[in-house]
């Protein structure tokens, strides 16, 4: 069969995102159609594939399914909830939706034609709930790169935004080997489900510029959950007030963990790139 997609993006992290809900059931697609999909030369060249489904939950106008580009399935996309809210509220004339996922139901609102926020929930700071491989302290795990007495990188704070996050401090993230550290870190045995790899440079209380190795993905303009994790990694070791601008490779997101439930708000733009169709076979 051939399907529809939306090409968007937002602050540069790339979706294409497939509309499911007329087949009356889950979009089951494997490993390999998720790769040619995502590849910009067999198909729409995107980070992450999204697909949008009826949900069970009659608290949310839809379900968000999330792929990795190599074809694995995760629980949470930022600046993908971000582009499905803009594609609904364009949809419905909403300025409020709510967006069921594999880590629960997220609530996105529109701050301007362009402009999505979505409230992204409480950050999981246990150990457990990163998950790591045994307890250390999640403001800074015992993880080094480099000699023993004078590392490179070390005491990445640990955060769940509905997938796991190691955040590391560095003084310029520019002069970080991201493509080469980026997979080493990923799939370090302290991860056992992996972990997105984030490089934060602390600019100002206000101001963090970000550079994440996603997990399943690789190095993005952007990272939606890894903004958030940063953000309140930085402010759980009082580098940075409860908000900030997040400077990434494809722009700016401000996000903002809040005092008063201690839900974390991500906001920035988002981009309708273009419509296109791809051959699908269902599994």
């Amino acid at each position: 069969m051939v399907m529809k997609f939306s090409k968007m993006n937002g602050c540069g992290n790339q979706f294409a995102i497939f509309d499911a809900r007329s087949l009356g059931g889950p979009l089951l697609l494997g490993a390999e159609q998720v790769k040619a999909i995502s590849d910009p030369q067999t198909g729409a060249g995107c980070d992450q594939l999204l697909a949008l489904e009826h949900s069970p939950n009659p608290k949310a106008d839809v379900f968000m399914r999330i792929w990795n580009l190599e074809g694995t399935e995760v629980g949470a996309c930022g600046n993908g909830t971000r582009c499905v809210a803009w594609l609904l509220m364009e949809e419905t004339g909403a300025s409020q939706v709510s967006i069921d996922t594999a880590g629960g139901v997220l609530h996105a609102s529109r701050n301007d034609k362009d402009q999505i926020c979505v409230d992204m929930g409480k950050p999981r700071l246990d150990w457990q709930d990163i998950p790591l491989e045994e307890r250390m302290d999640t403001r800074g795990i015992d993880l080094k790169v480099g000699p023993e007495d004078d590392p490179i990188l070390a005491l990445p704070g640990a955060v769940n935004m509905g997938n796991p996050h190691a955040v590391f401090f560095v003084d310029n993230v520019d002069e970080i080997a991201i493509d080469s550290l980026g997979p080493m870190l990923e799939y370090h045995p302290l991860f056992p489900e992996q972990a997105n790899i984030g490089f934060a440079e602390i600019r100002s209380r206000t101001e963090i510029r970000l550079r994440v190795w996603e997990r399943g993905a690789g190095l993005t303009k952007a990272c939606g959950t890894g903004a958030c994790a940063a953000l309140v990694a930085a402010s759980r070791r009082s580098l940075v007030e409860r908000s900030a601008k997040i400077i990434v490779d494809g722009g700016e997101l401000f996000v903002e963990w809040r005092t008063s439930d201690d839900h974390v708000l991500l906001s920035g733009p988002v981009e309708m790139e273009f419509n296109g169709d791809v051959p699908l076979t269902l599994c």
